[in-house]
């Protein structure tokens, strides 16, 4: 026996330095508390397998800890040390001495350099909403989901906008025409509320509402009104007047428009309204966040009131753009053409140069400033206890990047002391870091570490569908190259809640990217969104979403198989009775797994296999582990996956679900790793959910 021991100890010093074993991370087991506060004590574990090292060391500033070795599995050794926190960010990385070879581990895994831009990071006191990490969220376009109040519907003509009158589209399955933003389907919170049995039996937990608030336009990014939802969605108690003529430009004659809209009457039955909405919502266990767009505003605003509106409403001050001597003159940044002209006509400073969105000029209104963090309270308070805030373009609030930043700190300030448990998310493209430092956003909409590299693996377009790359589609190593990089510029409490979207509002449908085809609304027409689809890579899309780190959100009707170039085919309705019902099953069995399993909301990733066209990662904690495959090439493979990286090792896997150019199961079958590889077949265009038996029914 002894010397087959000392045989074994010569066989394990003799193999090199196992990187593939090294994991850790910001999670509960590897680190506890994943969310401590200032001056609290911390337990850091590292993984490492059965080799002999000379030591391994928990590094931060200028200490080094020595870790010692906490406990032996089958295949790993588990080192510990503690860290005790101060009242400011802490970051640390492992050093591992294995004979005369030094390795450091960080966010970016094993490297042979230290690089402190990947150094795990803490900061005491940073947590987000625990009933958000690993939702299951669904995105909602008011306009284009259900009408199920028709009269709160926009009316033709009812008012100008842009130059022309709006229009009321009475034919529910029309696409979206070019210019789209003054066209209404009526779609509003009663469709919302009719269809909460849908939501719910789908297994949504969190709806995001694009825009309520009063606007002129169906998109509602160019908010007339914050203090209120608009009637349009909501409920129209008052109404009268005519709407304008033919021809007619003024929107000063837009009686109807102004009684509808501007009345107190139907403001407060909307607000009201909203209230019921949401209390049914929390009634069945869901939450609700809105959409805060506090950028810029729009130019039918009552600050600015560029077209009149308020002009002769009762009970309203004058605008900015109507009077010298508006109280809301500072709340815009004018630029006088000649001393002493006014109206200043079009110079005032618009969002990206678009008039009809003036940019909010807070560094010189404290006013404006208190106004917009009333709201920020006001909405996530009784009674409408919204459940957090998405944020509209909110890196280019304000004038300067340091302005930017004070204004978020004070935004979460206020959000949070109104409802400490209030999501803070934001629209964001880029590294997103300097705003994830636990005082001001939770999370971003994942475009970079999520939407962004799924695109380019599956369907080698970039998320508009503007441009199509040979060279990232079915690639491996971009696939998780980017995914490795960006995941790092999150901290883990923020990753956990980061929306994971296939679609949005503002880019081509996931199913038409499945085409492969570059185009738009305007250059190829609606119809070519709808050809060339392969399904079974939606179905993978599917499969990636739900089982990938952070919340997965859908958009409505992907769920049913819309199609749709970017903004604003992308806004088609949802097709009620003539849904893709075997797409809406898989999102429906494949929420249910992911809401069933601790590790697939809030446990560790690993990659562990990679080739063209095929990529394989795992999903885990201490108790459960995941294996996911996908196979997006038009031929089957065999892959030899080394699933002892997730802690698989001695028992079965069990297969949860498969998809594949037929369709999906969920007929179990059992896979049988040897020495801790699973060999298996994929088929073409598939994806399988593979999850460990339980150690007990051994």
């Amino acid at each position: 026996m002894e010397n087959g021991t000392n045989i074994y100890e010569t066989y394990i010093e003799s193999m090199p330095f196992n990187k593939a074993a090294v994991f850790s991370d910001g999670t509960e087991y590897y680190r506890n508390p994943p969310e401590p506060m200032p001056y609290e004590s911390v337990k850091i574990r590292i993984r490492i397998a059965h080799q002999k090292i000379s030591g391994i060391f928990l590094c931060t500033g200028e200490k080094r800890f020595s870790m010692g070795l906490e406990k032996t599995t089958e295949h790993f050794d588990f080192y510990i040390a503690e860290l005790h926190l101060a009242n400011e960010n802490a970051s640390y990385y492992f050093l591992v001495q294995f004979g005369e070879e030094t390795y450091y581990y960080t966010r970016n895994g094993v490297e042979p350099e230290h690089r402190a831009e990947y150094d795990f990071e803490i900061i005491p006191g940073y947590t987000t909403p625990d009933w958000a990490k690993g939702a299951i969220f669904y995105q909602i376009f008011v306009d284009r989901f259900c009408n199920g109040d028709p009269s709160n519907d926009v009316l033709d003509r009812e008012y100008n906008y842009i130059g022309e009158g709006t229009h009321r589209v009475v034919d529910w399955n029309k696409y979206p025409s070019t210019m789209d933003v003054r066209a209404f389907y009526g779609g509003d919170l009663a469709g919302v509320m009719k269809k909460l049995d849908y939501l719910q039996e789908l297994g949504v937990e969190v709806i995001y509402l694009n825009p309520i608030f009063v606007s002129p336009s169906n998109h509602k990014y160019d908010i007339q009104d914050y203090d209120y939802v608009d009637p349009h969605y909501g409920v129209i108690v008052k109404d009268g007047g005519e709407c304008l003529p033919e021809g007619e430009k003024s929107n000063k004659k837009a009686e109807r428009y102004i009684t509808r809209v501007a009345s107190k009457e139907n403001l407060e039955a909307s607000n009201a309204y909203f209230i019921t909405l949401v209390e049914e919502i929390h009634r069945r266990g869901m939450k609700v966040i809105l959409d805060g767009v506090f950028n810029h505003c729009g130019s039918f605003n009552k600050w600015l009131d560029r077209e009149g509106i308020y002009e002769e409403a009762e009970g309203y001050e004058k605008g900015a753009y109507v009077s010298a001597d508006s109280p809301y003159r500072t709340f815009f940044q004018f630029h006088k053409p000649d001393e002493g002209e006014w109206p200043y006509n079009d110079s005032y400073d618009g969002w990206w140069g678009h008039d009809t969105l003036p940019k909010l000029n807070y560094e010189e209104s404290p006013k404006l400033f208190d106004y917009i963090m009333r709201i920020a309270r006001k909405w996530v308070s009784p009674p409408y206890n919204v459940d957090g805030w998405r944020l509209d373009v909110a890196a280019d609030l304000g004038h300067s990047p340091e302005y930017n930043h004070a204004f978020w700190r004070a935004f979460r300030e206020n959000v949070r002391s109104a409802n400490p448990q209030a999501l803070i998310l934001a629209e964001h493209y880029g590294d997103p870091q300097s705003w994830l430092e636990g005082d001001q956003w939770d999370s971003v909409m994942n475009y970079d570490a999520f939407m962004e590299p799924v695109t380019w693996f599956l369907t080698g377009l970039e998320k508009h569908s503007d441009e199509y790359r040979h060279d990232m589609y079915c690639n491996p190593d971009a696939f998780f190259g980017a995914m490795r990089h960006f995941m790092t510029r999150f901290h883990t409490p923020s990753l956990l809640v980061a929306m994971n979207e296939l679609s949005n509002h503002d880019h081509s449908r996931f199913m038409t990217r499945t085409n492969h085809r570059v185009g738009r609304i305007g250059t190829n027409g609606p119809e070519a969104a709808n050809e060339g689809l392969n399904p079974a890579i939606m179905r993978e899309a599917v499969v990636i979403q739900m089982t990938w780190i952070g919340a997965p959100t859908i958009y409505y009707g992907d769920e049913a198989g819309v199609c749709g170039w970017t903004d604003p085919d992308n806004r088609r309705t949802y097709p009620w009775g003539h849904e893709d019902q075997q797409l809406i099953a898989l999102h429906r069995e494949m929420i249910a797994i992911h809401k069933a399993y601790r590790a697939l909301r809030t446990g560790s990733l690993k990659f562990v296999y990679g080739r063209h066209g095929v990529i394989g990662y795992g999903r885990f904690n201490e108790e459960e582990q995941f294996v996911i495959l996908v196979n997006n090439n038009d031929y089957e493979v065999n892959v030899e996956v080394s699933v002892w990286e997730l802690g698989v090792m001695g028992r079965a896997l069990v297969r949860m679900l498969y998809t594949n150019t037929e369709g999906f199961g969920v007929d179990m079958a059992a896979y049988y790793p040897e020495n801790g590889v699973l060999s298996m077949r994929l088929w073409p265009y598939s994806s399988v959910v593979l999850k460990n038996l339980p150690e007990h029914l051994f």
